[in-house]
């Protein structure tokens, strides 16, 4: 089964398909829409992961027979009220860089002790411009004060999960999706495709 996922992040289609590798059994051929480079992207109006994630999805599968995945995620920062949320990829700007972002987060951060955050992940699948479900699920962790490790993309660097000891820039990508809330949100879609399979 072929299914496409509208995405032009390259962080994010290798994260993708190496959880679609892992879970998926060899029943998917994971590809990035045809053409989504020149498609007009379209506008972000949502209050939230979901409803973001679902609008894209529907947007982007007008284009295609095929199913296709979309995803909206970020970070949720307790001590910011939520910031920078469904604005992460562009906190400090419209055309802003991984660093310039991670730069603005540490200011805004600056003198506050709270530093606990989550990664929050939203997908929602759809045919044809139809909507047919949303996954969504997050990781807790707690912001350091200067990023570390060379892996993983956006606030990665910034982001400590517990468990493991070290942030998600320092984990490798295949330990760091088992746990990541876009592992976890893009299991529960392939256990929504794969309902016949369990996943562990």
């Amino acid at each position: 089964m072929t299914i496409r996922c509208a995405t032009t992040n390259a962080g994010k289609l290798r994260e993708f398909r190496l959880i679609f590798g892992h879970y998926g059994r060899g029943r998917f051929v994971l590809e990035p829409l045809l053409g989504l480079g020149a498609i007009p992207a379209p506008e972000e109006t949502g209050d939230s992961f979901v409803e973001n994630a679902a609008l894209k999805a529907c947007y982007y599968s007008s284009f295609t027979d095929d199913l296709v995945f979309a995803d909206d995620s970020g970070l949720a920062v307790d001590a910011l009220g939520g910031a920078p949320g469904i604005v992460s990829a562009r906190y400090a700007g419209h055309e802003a860089t991984d660093g310039e972002n991670n730069r603005k987060l540490l200011k805004d951060m600056e003198g506050e002790a709270d530093r606990s955050a989550r990664f929050v992940c939203s997908i929602a699948l759809a045919q044809q411009g139809k909507l047919i479900a949303t996954f969504t699920d997050d990781v807790e962790g707690t912001l350091l004060y200067a990023p570390k490790g060379p892996h993983g993309f956006g606030y990665d660097p910034l982001f400590c999960y517990e468990p493991f000891g070290c942030t998600f820039g320092e984990a490798e990508p295949e330990r760091k999706f088992l746990v990541s809330h876009r592992g976890k949100a893009l299991a529960r879609l392939i256990r929504h495709l794969l309902p016949e399979s369990a996943i562990q």
